[in-house]
């Protein structure tokens, strides 16, 4: 496997940015998108326990439904596609048992090696401190996610667009989540610019390197 070149990889953190107006003509092939899906699903979390679901919104009228708990933004019409993030409200032993299931199903060893794992998990985050900010910890999971999606979305030169501005008790509704175990935290909305969108053609603005990374 090579790797990617550095300048390749600082070209596309620069060419990528928040795409305002996408063309609706234009829709990500299949090829592309299940290596997106791939970039979801393979994303980092704590203790690998992925407290989260990746809803993507292919429904027109759905979509309809989500703009106006969208502030408006076109994007969530005209992109592509459009991915909603949700997050596990809560953490539960059938949850990290699956987890540890398939740990040991993929890894080829015996589930009983794992009960060391599984204690710490559960001390920590089901009987420990944290259980009581639990959702605050999976809704942090999640933008990992999120980021690993925008980096790989790049790479692909696939424009994104990640949306905070929504509403998220309106998602939940729309996309019958009562009752789930999971909540909308943002959305991510997916496909190729116009033409015309003023904001690819204006500079990205950052801190010096400086002032945002430190050495000691």
């Amino acid at each position: 496997m090579s790797r990617v070149d550095n300048e390749i990889l600082h070209n596309q953190m620069n060419w990528r940015y928040a795409c305002k107006k996408f063309d609706s003509t234009k829709k990500i092939r299949e090829a592309d998108w299940n290596i997106l899906a791939e970039s979801l699903r393979l994303s980092p979390s704590s203790y690998g326990l992925q407290p989260w679901k990746f809803i993507v919104v292919q429904n027109l009228e759905l979509r309809k439904k989500l703009l106006p708990l969208s502030w408006g933004q076109t994007p969530i019409v005209d992109a592509s596609h459009i991915v909603v993030i949700t997050y596990k409200e809560k953490m539960d032993e059938t949850h990290i048992n699956k987890h540890i299931e398939q740990m040991a199903k993929i890894r080829g060893i015996d589930v009983s090696t794992l009960e060391k794992y599984k204690s710490t998990v559960v001390n920590d985050l089901i009987n420990g401190p944290r259980a009581a900010e639990i959702s605050h910890w999976a809704q942090k999971q999640t933008y990992i996610a999120m980021g690993t999606f925008l980096t790989t979305a790049s790479l692909m030169e696939i424009d994104t667009l990640p949306m905070e501005g929504i509403d998220p008790a309106g998602y939940d509704k729309v996309l019958e989540l009562a009752g789930s175990g999971y909540k909308t935290a943002a959305a991510i909305a997916c496909g190729y610019r116009t033409t015309d969108d003023k904001y690819q053609h204006t500079r990205k603005v950052r801190f010096d390197i400086n002032d945002v990374v430190v050495y000691k």
